[in-house]
């Protein structure tokens, strides 16, 4: 593995290594990260740019004593490892592996659980308060992104740490770039390398000139060093923060790892102020795939070392029809924009930027504002489609209510990865956004069966007039033709695809396929169930679905969703408010948080596979015959 690294076990193995070789320490971490990833998938770029940071933090403090608070936990890599998960390093991301995020019940090491940006100031700021309250005295160290600055929750922790004056220090890794390109007023003020060159440039000069000055040129050399600093201040980023309230140090080079030693051993004493140190690292650091295109690098599937190609040829996605549809949509209607939270290649709005730079808006890592700034081009008669994650709609959960639904207005949203998401784990699965959307008034919620119907569904959403979420999966299309026409299809109406005669599988979206196949497999065991292409959770087509009970007097829901306020609570409600009484089984997501694996792995295990929905209809027909409630529709008191 590595003749350095072969003997780190935890931090204070490290701290026996001498400064000086840290530098060929960092390489091996690299290695490492290189190998597993190329095996694994994972996030790449991120964390070759903070080999050296971390290594450094942990050379100078003492986690975990002290608190290293990594912000999302793309950059956390090379911390797994120096901190006793080395040797299980090769299971990352693996069912039953580590976490590729900081996990507290990974590690003690891992102070704060992440996967979602902007958080580490906040918490690490709770953490300082909470040591002051006990009268402790570890340090708390917020390791954030420049691109994380973007979000409003990283600027509320910083304004209340200044405010509180509390012994705080905040390392910004600047590396110029979220996951894509970074944007907006503040990315472009942190890029001013004025700080870099010119500061140094500078430093140099005016110490060589006063130096030359008899008898008083040392006793300048401080006036000069505080008025030198006073100007860099004003020219660079330090002048934002330092009016929050922080002591401004940087930028440093975030891979000279002697230089980030001993700024960290020096600001351990510093009183009276937060800290913020700020450190430039290059993304994709030590392997040129990664450098030269760092977006495509952030998050990987496994890929060949030698050339940086995945290792399985990628296959259309969902993600991808979503991006051709939307562009063929926009070509026929000038009023469609496109919004984003800081992913235009993960969303694949990136292909709409390139065809209308004029309609595209990428708002940074702010979910929040993307949602608001929507429902203000929709209250001015633009159809805004503002394409974002499940896990991070979440984020947006008010703005959704208060300024699209309250006011009823035409915003579409693009919910890509609902569902089972895969390797990320718990943070990134998609698997509340029925549960959190479907009880909001004048929403209509949708899923496609497949790649053709989300063509149709995307198309129907920009002609509905009225808050739209459409959901689909992250991963491989199933191959349908999509080469037909756009279609508006009829708000609320179900697709009929089987007959049954005793049980009606009521599918919702990514759960329609296994659900056929498992229709199919139970026919020939003597067991005739329908199938139901439900495509909207609200409305729900009540008539399709009324008539589903009564016809078999049974109904199994299946969803990719957690049980708990999702499509399968939606169909007990309808029935209840029509007075039906039948026995009905819902199939979807427990009431517990999904680790990490792949989607095959994680949909058997949930029993969402078509061998799963088989059994689980087998066992609850053959429950229900034993107690007598599968019987003809017509003895119950239907209470209409």
């Amino acid at each position: 593995m590595g003749e350095l690294l072969d003997n780190i076990g935890g931090p204070q193995d490290l701290k026996a290594i001498g400064i000086e070789r840290l530098p060929q320490l960092a390489e091996e971490v690299r290695g490492l990260i290189i190998d597993t990833v190329s095996n694994t998938g994972g996030h790449l770029a991120s964390s070759l740019g903070a080999v050296e940071l971390a290594i450094a933090l942990h050379y100078a403090f003492n986690a975990p004593d002290d608190k290293i608070i990594w912000d999302v936990g793309h950059q956390a890599y090379a911390h797994k490892i120096l901190t006793g998960r080395r040797g299980s390093f090769p299971t990352l991301r693996q069912l039953g592996g580590i976490s590729g995020f900081p996990r507290p019940a990974e590690s003690i090491y891992d102070a704060f659980g992440a996967g979602h940006s902007s958080t580490s100031i906040s918490a690490a700021l709770g953490m300082a308060v909470a040591r002051d309250l006990d009268g402790r005295a570890y340090k708390v160290i917020s390791v954030i992104g420049d691109g994380s600055l973007t979000a409003g929750l990283a600027f509320e922790g910083l304004n209340q740490a200044g405010h509180l004056k509390k012994d705080l220090i905040v390392v910004l890794n600047d590396n110029e770039m979220s996951i894509s390109k970074n944007v907006g007023a503040l990315s472009t003020f942190l890029s001013r390398k004025i700080t870099g060159r010119f500061a140094t440039k500078l430093k140099k000069e005016v110490e060589s000139f006063i130096k030359t000055i008899p008898r008083i040129g040392d006793k300048l050399i401080g006036i000069a060093k505080r008025a030198e600093d006073s100007l860099i201040t004003l020219l660079t980023p330090g002048m934002l923060f330092e009016g929050l309230g922080f002591h401004y140090i940087g930028p440093l080079d975030g891979h000279d790892i002697p230089a980030l030693v001993e700024t960290f051993n020096d600001v351990k004493n510093y009183g009276g102020a937060p800290v913020l140190i700020h450190v430039l690292t290059k993304k994709g650091k030590g392997y040129a795939p990664a450098e030269s295109d760092p977006s495509v690098f952030h998050g990987v599937s496994a890929f060949d070392v030698r050339t940086g190609r995945p290792k399985k040829e990628p296959k259309k996605s969902y993600t991808n029809v979503f991006s051709s549809t939307l562009l063929d949509i926009a070509d026929r209607n000038r009023k469609v924009v496109a919004i984003t939270a800081a992913m235009p290649e993960g969303t694949g709005l990136d292909r709409f930027a390139e065809r209308f730079p004029d309609r595209f808006y990428d708002v940074g890592i702010a979910e929040q504002h993307a949602l608001t700034f929507a429902a203000g081009m929709a209250k001015e008669g633009f159809i805004p489609v503002t394409a974002i994650y499940s896990t991070f709609l979440q984020r947006a959960y008010d703005e959704v209510f208060h300024d699209v639904c309250l006011q009823n207005l035409h915003v579409v949203m693009a919910i890509d990865r609902a569902g089972i998401v895969g390797q990320d784990g718990a943070t990134h699965h998609g698997l509340f956004d029925i549960s959190y959307l479907r009880h909001l008034p004048n929403i209509i919620l949708a899923a496609p069966k497949d790649e053709d119907e989300l063509r149709h569904l995307l198309y129907s959403a920009t002609r509905y007039c009225a808050p739209v979420a459409v959901r689909y999966p992250r991963g491989v299309c199933t191959g349908v033709d999509i080469s037909g026409p756009l279609m508006e299809i009829p708000l609320g109406k179900a697709e009929m695809l089987m007959e049954g005669s005793q049980v009606t599988l009521l599918a919702l979206g990514s759960m329609v396929r296994p659900a056929m196949e498992a229709a199919e497999r139970l026919e020939g065991q003597g067991i005739k169930a329908g199938v139901v292409n439900c495509r909207f959770v609200k409305p729900l087509d009540a008539e399709c679905i009324l008539n589903a009970a009564t016809s078999t007097g049974a109904i199994v829901t299946v969803e990719e969703n957690a049980l708990q306020g999702g499509f399968g609570s939606a169909v007990l409600e309808l029935l209840e408010e029509h007075g039906i009484r039948c026995p009905v089984k819902r199939i979807g997501v427990p009431d517990e948080f999904i680790e990490h694996g792949t989607q095959e792995e994680l949909r058997a295990r949930l029993g969402l596979d078509s061998i799963g929905i088989e059994n689980t209809v087998k066992s609850f027909i053959k429950e229900n015959r034993k107690s007598g409630r599968l019987v003809p529709f017509r003895f119950f008191d239907r209470g209409v």
